[in-house]
């Protein structure tokens, strides 16, 4: 059930302003669990979207919530009668805070509620003058979160880890992504408020459960429904514009108009609200792509300015208290010679630091590449070790490249002081991609190259990136069912690393075998996989290693259990053949152990 508290607070004025108190309504709703949001709505003065008054810019509300030692200031935001989502309002006199606790017990809250030109871009606390409900305050108590299974809000959030990995702050399950990075445009939803009628996912209508979140009696159900279907094949991740604006869609925007930078719209924002808690509910990260090549010099000729940095505070202030969260800095980000007019390493580092040190979870920071080696090192090298960025977004060109590519990356980040999180995120050549199962359905060479290749190197996962000659593209997508075999074989190779490996202690190795097309991940002495893309004999050396270990197999393909194959153990102190697998066909994965089990 949700709690709704109405709160009669004083709220008395600052230092510097007249000493009188007024009656303040401030109401709050929301499950009060830990992990669960909190939201607390504000009566102030009656505003508008497109007023003379600029609520986005000319305002600022920041809260503070406190519980012993921890600390948050949560940016709050205008959000005109308060249920937009429904109403469609665009003038209104409330304001809201977004908050996430991470601890049980009593929360207080303190407002600091201010005016002035562009305050909300500036970070001085007593910039400006202190208006309406400026100081109000009181406190809330919150319990044990009931959330199991696939819903975020049993785990925790999401947190960058020094270990390659991000994990789970209460569960502290180390998280590897499977997901889809098409439709880019995922959020060019015809029923979004002012939004092109891209998509409409109506063949995922069936998927839309009695009981799941819709707006403006019963839209949403095919957007809904999409998700529901990807978090049923148990991926965890969406990758989406929330701004192509010159960009290939062309129809996703926060703001109140297509060539309006400094307003916002409110119900169509309140809208992917709705959708983003349900991603929460059912297990599926928010990697918000922030901008594309295209338009990368479209807010502030590229600089972290006004514009951006106002475009930045309302996408914290309203997602940033969600779960599982992937800020990424941009699409394709950088000029080359098809895109000569781009952003440089000065506004990158820009970029990051802002989105790490405003947002106040400090979620999780990347950088989208583009797809050839040479660009990747001329834009990625630069921020090896810059410590607001926690790894690239890697979009990769060729297949093949993506395991030696990964191993790059990550090798070269832990020789600097801060080891990057390496995930792969787009797969060329950008005509084919990930195939529909009808055109490949067996995804023989993405399955052996992309998604072990990057597992296999200490990678942190994969997310499936649509070629523009292929039915349901990377703009046109309307069924996620078209890769259903892929989702499959994406799930079998996340189940063996979370079952089998204890991939937080591994890495790579491909050294040790006598193969030179295999991958090798290793914790020395106690547990190998040796991913082999065709079945051959292969010898791995374990010199180093006393006594006997025992060889399984498990089928990339078809998951399920480890199987036996024709050799059940053997000895370390030499190199020694790891035998074959059930069947000699395609791909298989050997798990050698110093354990029975």
């Amino acid at each position: 059930m949700i709690k709704r508290i109405v709160v009669l607070i004083s709220a008395f004025f600052l230092a510097g302003m007249p000493a009188f108190s007024q009656e303040t309504k401030v109401r709050i709703d929301g499950e009060l669990k830990k992990w669960h949001k909190v939201t607390l709505s504000f009566e102030g003065e009656e505003l508008a979207e497109s007023g003379v008054e600029n609520p986005f810019l000319d305002y600022r509300l920041n809260v503070t919530f406190k519980n012993g030692d921890k600390t948050y200031l949560i940016p709050g935001f205008y959000s005109a009668d308060g249920n937009a989502g429904e109403t469609g309002a665009k003038s209104g006199a409330v304001w809201q805070v977004r908050f996430r606790p991470d601890v049980e017990g009593e929360w207080t809250y303190s407002t600091s509620f201010r005016k002035g030109k562009a305050i909300a871009v500036s970070d001085a606390p007593d910039e400006g003058e202190a208006v309406q409900f400026n100081g109000a305050s009181g406190s809330f108590t919150v319990k044990k979160s009931d959330k199991k299974g696939r819903d975020f809000r049993g785990k925790g959030r999401l947190s960058y880890t020094d270990k390659g990995y991000l994990q789970f702050q209460e569960t502290k399950e180390y998280f590897l992504k499977g997901g889809a990075d098409s439709p880019e445009n995922f959020l060019g939803y015809y029923e979004f408020d002012q939004t092109p009628g891209s998509h409409k996912y109506e063949l995922h209508a069936k998927d839309w459960k009695h009981g799941d979140p819709t707006w403006k009696n019963g839209k949403g159900k095919n957007i809904i429904g999409a998700l529901n279907y990807l978090s049923s094949k148990q991926m965890n991740s969406v990758y989406f514009l929330t701004m192509n604006v010159q960009g290939d869609g062309n129809d996703v925007w926060p703001w109140n108009d297509i060539n309006e930078r400094y307003r916002f719209d409110c119900s169509k924002l309140d809208q992917w609200e709705i959708v983003f808690d349900h991603m929460d509910a059912i297990g599926l990260m928010l990697h918000i792509v922030t901008q594309e090549t295209e338009n990368e010099l479209l807010l502030d000729i590229g600089q972290l300015g006004v514009q951006r940095k106002l475009y930045y505070r309302e996408l914290i202030a309203r997602f940033s208290h969600h779960l599982g969260v992937t800020w990424n800095l941009g699409e394709e980000n950088g000029p080359l010679s098809w895109t000569p007019k781009g952003q440089d390493d000065k506004d990158r580092k820009a970029m990051a630091k802002y989105l790490k040190t405003h947002d106040p979870y400090g979620n999780f920071v990347v950088l989208h590449s583009h797809a050839h080696n040479k660009a990747q090192d001329l834009f990625l090298e630069p921020l090896i070790g810059y410590e607001f960025l926690d790894g690239p977004s890697m979009q990769t060109h060729h297949p093949k490249d993506v395991h030696e590519r990964t191993i790059k990356f990550i090798d070269a980040s832990k020789k600097s002081n801060k080891r990057w999180i390496v995930s792969q995120d787009e797969i060329g050549p950008a005509d084919t991609g990930a195939k529909p199962d009808a055109a490949d359905p067996e995804h023989n060479e993405i399955r052996a190259q992309v998604l072990w290749g990057n597992l296999m190197a200490g990678g942190a996962g994969v997310e499936w990136y649509f070629g523009y000659k292929f039915a349901h593209n990377d703009l046109n997508c309307e069924d996620w069912r078209s890769r259903e075999i892929l989702w499959d074989q994406t799930k079998y190779a996340l189940d063996f690393f979370q079952r089998h490996l204890s991939f937080v202690k591994m890495q790579s190795a491909d050294s040790l075998t006598n193969n030179p097309e295999d991958y090798v991940f290793a914790e020395h002495g106690k547990k190998y996989a040796i991913y082999l893309p065709q079945v051959k004999e292969t010898k791995i050396d374990l010199h180093d290693v006393k006594g006997r270990l025992y060889v399984k197999w498990y089928n990339p393909r078809t998951g399920g259990k480890l199987e036996k194959g024709s050799i059940k153990r053997i000895k370390g102190g030499k190199k020694v053949s790891i035998g074959f697998p059930p069947s000699k066909e395609k791909d298989w994965v050997a798990l050698i152990t110093t354990s029975k089990k």
